[in-house]
This record gives structure tokens, C-alpha cells and sequence, in this order.
């Protein structure tokens, strides 16, 4: 282990800003960076849902998992591993977080305006007559589809760009005894943007009151659509200012060539193709591992979401409605998590990396137990629970989900991103990038696909999310059994790596890099080969 990193630091500043002087103007940039592209996508979380779910239903969500965001997902990871081969790190970045806003812009002030006339009405009433009860979601996704696209940009957005695109990068320019400092700080940067944007779209709702002093939109509603996607626009093209201003100054060094070069043009047999990227999660132990926890992840998550969104498209039936209580919700995950996100680092330096990973799977059991507990219990309660209380069992049930969902968000963008993107970086370059972009560009899909697929297959047969409640309850505990062994075995692997990587650093810095991409590589390679 280098020398900087064995300084230690006073009880107070380990706990709160454990970073060196010399390590700021690298850490500060990347969490500016972070915070933006998780405004972002917190700006969009609950415009995609207010959209989809009040016009098209909470039933249209587990098919657009599939018959949209899984070919998305695919589409941009072939994508990203075409412009990785011919353009370098740093310029992948660019064109696909450019490509991403100018989509938004494209949904938010031409697609939308003109929904009335560009929707499949026609085509949808068709569907209507000749598919089951229980496929009408499938039929308000096409009927909608201007809708469908914009969800489906809002949820790659966080799978591409923050993903793929930033933790990719900063797996690459980390060093593990840096990672364990900074993955929780970054976190911090990444909870403290949901209690920014969740403010920020309080303020720019104008519910369904227009406003003539906006230049845009037609009614209240589709003011609110523009002006916040105007602000996506503007937090994407600020990170980018950033991110280009770390390759211009501090990212220049020769120790980071591999940032501002194409894949195609290192040795070739590093060169990775796409199908081989996805072959390394059936061949590889470790990989595999972590692919796991990603799909058990959005697996869960999922489950959990639609029934969520369901009940709470109940009680709150407008777009704009939803939308504010959306937005709050997200406030109240940024005032839990960013608290949460100082005791990370804490814990990694602590407890170890299989007991923090293992506090995420833990959160979603407690919480999922506590939700579906009362969805089981409600119509027996209602009378009493009304009286004492004077809230009806709908409203409650929607507090309980939400509850739910803040608590188990908050786990995941404090231990679970942070111990997640720790297991990439003892793998060499190659891998790192096309086995990242395989695991959480498409990984992180099929675990939402998956989901969505057990809620079709479910409503086929029940027609409703409310009668299916019991069965995904019992899908969902077993999927988390599952997650809680692939943490543990991942543990091991990763505590071997780990220890290898430091008992082979140099203590001199310049040294330092070389030594550890040659171990590194070795390691990386060595891993990769370990079949099942």
C-alpha cells in the first residue's frame, strides 16, 4: 500500500472528509459530476412515472421492462462497445450523454405537443379486441408510445450514463485504497442530488394551473414537462463542461493514456467483443457474482415498484398531482441517505466489504416484509384504522410502499453502489469497461425485465396487480435468499483480490501505477478464467 495512503487521518476528519489535499481535485470534480447526472435522472424519475402511469397504468410498466427497455438496453450496450472500439473513453462519454438530451428535448417540445396526433389509437383499439384482459398494458404502451419512449430514455439514462459512463470512469481512474475513502463521499454527492432535485421539481410544478408568463406549453402540466426538461438539459451539459475540463488538466497524465484512446487500438487479444463480454458472466465466477446482485437488485425493486405504483396512482390520479408527491418522496430519500452516506466508508474500514454489501438485501427485506404485511392486512383493518386514525387503508398503504421505496433507495445509493463498484476495480481496463457495460447496461435490464415478466405472466392469469399481491410477495423473499448468498461468496473473491493487489503495490507512487496494472491485468485475467 502506497505511503499516502497509510497516513492517518484525525477520528473527526476520517469520518467526515478522510481525502488528502493533493486527492481533492481529483474527488471534487467527480462528485460534482455524479451529483449532476443523478439530478438528472431524479428529474426524471417521477416525470416518466406521472406520464406513464396516470395515462397508461401501472400495468403497462412490466411491459415496457420488456418489450421496451430490454431492447434498449441492448441497443445501447452494442452502442456503447461500437464507439468504445472506435473512439476513445472520453468521447464515448460525450456522444452518448448528447445523444441522450437531445432526446429529451425531441419528447418534451415536439413529440408531447403533438400527442394527440401522433398516437396509435387505431392500432391500439385493435389490439384491444383481439389480446386477453390481462395484456391491456401491453395495448396503453402502444396506444401511448410517444409516452413508452420517454420512459423507456428516462430509465436507460440511468443505466448508460450513470452506470456505465460515470462509474466506468471512475473505476478506471480510482486506486482501491482511494475507492474505499471515496465510493462513500461520492454516494453523499449522489443521495444529496435527490434532496436538490427533489426541491427543485416541488418549485417547478405548476399543476394544472397555466402559466402565461413561460413562453412554452399549453396548460400547466406541459409547462412543468418543459421547464424541467429544460433543467435535465442544462445539468447534462454541465457535467460534460466538467468531465472535459478533468481530461484537460488532471487526466492528461500519461498514467491515464488508456482514457483518450480507442479499444481497438491496444493489443488484440484484449480486444473484446460484445458477445464476449456477456460469455464472462456464465464463465466467470466473479463476474458472475456480481451480475447477481444487480438483478437481484432491480428484480426486487421492480416487484415491489409496480405493486408500489399501482396504489398510488389510486390516490393520486393526476399526472401533476403524482408528479409533487413523486418529488417529495425524493426529498425525503435525500434527507435519509445523505446522513447514511457518511457511515459508509465507516463501515467498509470497519465491518468489511461482505457485511456492508450485505446491508442492502437486509434493508429490502425489513421494508418489503413491513409493506406487503400491511397489503395482506388492510381490508381486515380498514374499519379500525379509520377510525383511529381517519385515513383511509389507501392512503396508508401508499405511505407504507413509500416508506418502502425511500428507505431501500437510500441502501442503494449508499452501501450498495459503493461496495458494487469496488469488485470492478481489480480487474484490468479491458474487462472493467465491456464487463461493466455487460452487467449494468443489460445485467440491470434482464433483473427489471425478469421482473416485469413474473408480473405478465402473473396478470395473465390474475388481470389485476392487486390480486397477484401474494405471489410476488413469495417470488420476492426467495430472490432475496439468493442475493444474500451471491453477497457472501462475491465477499470472498473480493477480499482475495483485494489482498493480492495490495501485497504487490509499490510503495513509491510513480511506481505504483505500473505495478499495479501489470498485477492487475494478471489478476483480471487470472479471474475471467475461472469457470463455473
Amino acid at each position: 500500500m502506497s505511503n499516502t495512503s497509510s497516513h492517518q487521518f484525525s477520528s473527526l476528519r476520517s469520518f467526515f472528509w478522510p481525502v488528502h489535499r493533493h486527492e481533492a481535485h481529483k474527488l471534487i470534480p467527480m462528485m460534482l459530476i455524479l451529483l449532476l447526472i443523478c439530478f438528472a435522472y431524479n428529474i426524471l424519475r417521477p416525470l416518466k412515472d406521472a406520464i406513464v402511469v396516470t395515462t397508461s397504468g401501472a400495468e403497462a410498466i412490466p411491459f415496457l421492462k420488456v418489450w421496451g427497455i430490454l431492447p434498449g438496453a441492448l441497443i445501447t450496450t452494442l452502442l456503447f462497445t461500437k464507439l468504445s472500439n472506435r473512439f476513445s473513453q472520453e468521447y464515448v462519454f460525450y456522444i452518448i450523454t448528447s445523444g441522450f438530451l437531445f432526446c429529451f428535448a425531441l419528447f418534451a417540445f415536439v413529440l408531447y405537443p403533438a400527442r394527440e396526433a401522433l398516437h396509435l389509437d387505431l392500432l391500439a383499439d385493435r389490439l384491444q379486441l383481439i389480446l386477453p384482459i390481462g395484456a391491456k398494458g401491453f395495448v396503453a404502451m402502444v396506444r401511448h408510445w410517444s409516452f413508452s419512449f420517454f420512459y423507456i430514455l428516462a430509465e436507460l439514462w440511468g443505466s448508460a450514463v450513470m452506470s456505465v459512463l460515470f462509474w466506468g470512469f471512475a473505476n478506471e481512474v480510482m486506486r482501491l485504497h482511494e475507492a474505499r475513502r471515496f465510493y462513500g463521499l461520492l454516494g453523499i454527492a449522489a443521495n444529496f442530488s435527490a434532496l436538490i432535485a427533489g426541491g427543485v421539481g416541488a418549485f417547478c410544478s405548476q399543476g394544472e394551473l397555466f402559466n402565461p408568463r413561460l413562453p412554452f406549453g399549453h396548460n400547466g402540466w406541459e409547462q412543468t414537462l418543459m421547464l424541467e426538461t429544460m433543467i435535465v438539459i442544462g445539468s447534462g451539459i454541465a457535467t460534460m463542461a466538467i468531465f472535459r475540463w478533468m481530461n484537460l488538466s488532471m487526466l492528461a497524465a500519461p498514467t491515464y493514456k488508456q482514457l483518450h484512446s480507442a479499444i481497438k487500438q491496444r493489443p488484440k487479444k484484449c480486444k473484446l467483443s460484445l458477445k464476449e463480454s456477456l460469455s464472462f458472466l456464465s464463465r466467470s465466477r466473479y463476474l458472475a457474482c456480481i451480475a447477481i446482485l444487480v438483478i437481484a437488485y432491480n428484480l426486487t425493486m421492480n416487484l415491489v415498484e409496480v405493486v408500489w405504483k399501482d396504489q398510488l396512482s389510486r390516490l393520486y390520479p393526476s399526472a401533476a398531482d403524482y408528479n409533487v408527491y413523486m418529488n417529495h418522496l425524493i426529498t425525503v430519500g435525500g434527507i435519509i441517505s445523505t446522513p447514511a452516506a457518511f457511515f459508509v466508508s465507516a463501515m467498509i474500514n470497519r465491518l468489511g466489504w461482505t457485511a456492508t454489501a450485505l446491508a442492502m438485501p437486509l434493508v429490502m427485506l425489513v421494508t418489503c416484509t413491513g409493506f406487503f404485511a400491511f397489503l395482506f392486512l388492510q381490508d381486515s383493518l380498514s374499519d379500525s384504522v379509520i377510525t383511529f386514525t381517519g385515513i383511509t387503508p389507501l392512503a396508508i398503504a401508499v405511505y407504507f410502499g413509500a416508506a418502502q421505496n425511500a428507505l431501500s433507495r437510500a441502501a442503494k445509493y449508499t452501501v450498495f453502489d459503493a461496495t458494487k463498484e469496488m469488485t470492478f476495480i481489480p480487474l484490468d481496463h479491458e474487462t472493467k469497461l465491456k464487463g461493466k457495460a455487460a452487467i449494468d447496461g443489460v445485467g440491470s435490464r434482464f433483473g427489471k425485465s425478469g421482473g416485469a415478466l413474473i408480473h405478465q405472466s402473473l396478470l395473465m392469469f390474475f388481470t389485476t396487480l392487486s390480486a397477484s399481491v401474494p405471489y410476488v410477495a413469495a417470488i420476492l423473499f426467495v430472490i432475496i435468499v439468493v442475493w444474500i448468498a451471491a453477497a457472501r461468496l462475491l465477499g470472498k473473491q473480493f477480499s482475495e483480490l483485494a489482498l493480492k493487489e495490495e501485497s504487490n503495490l509499490p510503495s513509491t507512487a510513480p511506481q505504483q501505477d505500473k505495478g499495479r496494472e501489470a498485477v492487475l491485468s494478471s489478476q483480471g485475467m487470472a479471474c475471467l478464467g475461472s469457470v463455473q
